[in-house]
């Protein structure tokens, strides 16, 4: 059996975060044979959902998948993980400007940059989901390297 992963996903509670997240639970991603531990954080007025994802996740019963972990903050969610997928992202809403959307989200993917410098493994992998990626990406490259 492989290593035990430590698999960070934000935005778990929402349509493509739920859908990440079922696909690395069912082995799709990472081969099932790969024990994998689910780290799910997100903001508290989602914590009902996020534990209701939490237990569907353990309801399924799936081999591989031996811990799913939902948090509401950063540091125990990026301590020691192994890989990030940053999903969550600020959606733009009716009325809202682009420049808007653009400074919610350098708030959460460079407080997401910061977390991972401090609390996660120096070997992460992080992929970018969160529209615009882009550009959330570099925020987070930015703020993850100090």
């Amino acid at each position: 059996m492989a290593a035990r992963l430590r698999v960070l996903v934000t935005g778990a509670a929402g349509q493509i975060g739920y859908s990440v997240v079922l696909q690395i639970a069912k082995g799709d991603v990472f081969g099932k044979d790969t024990p994998i531990v689910l780290v799910l954080p997100d903001i508290p007025p989602m914590a009902l959902v996020l534990e209701g994802v939490r237990f569907e996740l353990i309801d399924y019963a799936l081999a591989n998948l031996i811990g799913v972990e939902a948090v509401m903050n950063e540091r125990d969610a990026f301590t020691n993980i192994d890989y990030a997928f940053l999903v969550g992202a600020m959606p733009r809403k009716e009325g809202k400007e682009r420049k808007d959307l653009l400074a919610a989200n350098v708030r959460i993917f460079s407080s997401h940059g910061k977390a991972l410098a401090d609390y996660a493994k120096t070997t992460s992998k992080v992929i970018v989901v969160g529209n615009p990626a882009n550009t959330n990406a570099l925020i987070c490259a930015k703020y993850a390297a100090g």
